[in-house]
């Protein structure tokens, strides 16, 4: 029988396909684990309405439970509240930047406040460590990360989006 800890255990290893190296876990769109016998319900909030990864994602869970054993399984989408990058972990945002994308600046929405006012958020090179970059465009390889490039080391990379 599945226990809610081993469930948690299990979604650890269930990655975004959009960024491979961060588990749901550490996106923060697990919002929910409940076990009643043989039946296991999960609640899952999308990074953003739409997000073309969650139909992929609700399969990966399927998929691991069922490696071990465990068939009775339903997963909700969640909407409400809106997911933030504040819930990712700090192990994730370390991931991101060790992956060469820049994580999502503290106090997210704060930042795009700022913008409005024509103030930037800093936001840092993930390979160099410098904070002399400059966005390139709001469109980045996928819908939740924007480009930007890096003056002092030249280079271009993502920044994951604050939502």
């Amino acid at each position: 029988m599945p226990t809610e800890e081993r469930i948690w255990q299990l979604l650890e290893e269930v990655f975004d396909p959009e960024v491979p190296v961060l588990s749901i876990l550490d996106l923060g769109i697990v919002r929910g684990v409940q076990v009643a016998g043989e039946q296991v319900t999960i609640n899952i909030t999308p990074t953003y309405s739409g997000c073309p990864a969650m139909n992929t994602i609700a399969t990966d869970i399927r998929l691991r439970l069922l490696a071990e054993g465990i068939t009775q399984v339903t997963i909700n989408n969640q909407l409400r509240p809106a997911w933030t990058t504040d819930w990712m972990t700090a192990a994730g945002r370390e991931k991101l930047e060790a992956y060469g994308i820049a994580a999502p600046v503290n106090g997210t929405s704060t930042g795009h406040v700022l913008n409005l006012f024509g103030q930037d958020t800093a936001v840092r090179c993930p390979l160099c460590k410098s904070e002399h970059t400059h966005l390139v465009s709001q469109f980045g390889s996928t819908a939740c990360k924007a480009s930007y490039q890096c003056d002092d080391c030249l280079e271009p990379f993502d920044y994951f989006k604050c939502h």
